[in-house]
């Protein structure tokens, strides 16, 4: 029995989902498989998996519906892997709540890096140093546990957006360039692309800003990136240098 995770491909390419569970099982992880969406969810609900890669075009439920399902119940990360590769394809992806997005035909060893790192990142937000919580009267996020409050009522984040967050937070006092936020919540893949920072930074806005509107806490610094204002209330821009992630949980409240 694997040690690493379970993973669960959703693909009605058979041929695709042989050589996915053989990369994958020679990386020391567990695969399920399942030919359409709906037995793919049912995996899912008996399962269990440490995370869900599917294709974006099945018979029965395709793997945008998987996804949104999936997200609207759980934080287990999802990878899309599809032969549509649009920049629109992607966004809608990543809207849906995909943790990474691959386009077919699909370099394997890339996969399982791939696969890999979204797992590393979705379980890499707690530190052995970290302290158990930040709060600044409006906002409190327990780390472990990956819970967010915002003015005494829970909401639930996305794990790409909690990772967004939690690196706002974190660094809270000087910026996060663009690259800095694509990085931590995509890997270093897709560096560069902006758009996909824009459209998180404002699903992260509708969650936590009274007014998203008028952001109080993530403020925009055009053409560098954001920064998280612990106050709430206008203030100086912050440093422009990056603070090491390495001390990143020296303040934390």
């Amino acid at each position: 029995m694997s040690t690493r995770g379970k993973i669960l491909i959703i693909d009605d390419d058979i041929e695709f989902s042989k050589m996915a569970q053989m990369w994958l099982q020679n990386a020391g992880y567990e695969v399920l498989t399942a030919e359409d969406g709906v037995e793919g969810m049912r995996r899912i609900y008996s399962s269990r998996p440490n995370l869900v890669l599917t294709d974006g075009v099945m018979p029965k439920m395709d793997g945008w519906e998987v996804c949104r399902r999936v997200r609207d119940m759980s934080d287990i990360p999802v990878l899309l892997v599809t032969v549509k590769n649009q920049k629109s394809d992607r966004l809608k992806g990543f809207g849906l709540g995909a943790d990474d997005y691959i386009p077919k035909p699909v370099d394997f060893s890339e996969l399982v890096a791939r696969v890999q790192a979204v797992l590393r990142r979705a379980g890499g937000e707690t530190q052995e140093n970290e302290r158990s919580s930040f709060h600044n009267g409006e906002i409190e996020v327990e780390w472990r546990s990956r819970q967010v409050w915002v003015r005494g009522e829970r909401v639930k984040l996305s794990p790409t957006e909690f990772r967004i967050l939690a690196c706002l937070i974190k660094n809270r006092g000087w910026i996060v360039t663009h690259d800095q936020l694509l990085e931590k919540g995509w890997g270093p893949n897709y560096i560069g692309d902006k758009s996909f920072v824009k459209l998180y930074i404002r699903y992260l806005r509708r969650k936590i800003e009274a007014d998203p509107q008028k952001p109080r806490f993530i403020l925009t610094e055009r053409g560098v990136g954001y920064h998280f204002n612990i106050e709430g209330d206008e203030k100086d821009s912050p440093r422009r240098e990056h603070r090491d992630e390495s001390k990143e949980f020296a303040q934390a409240a």
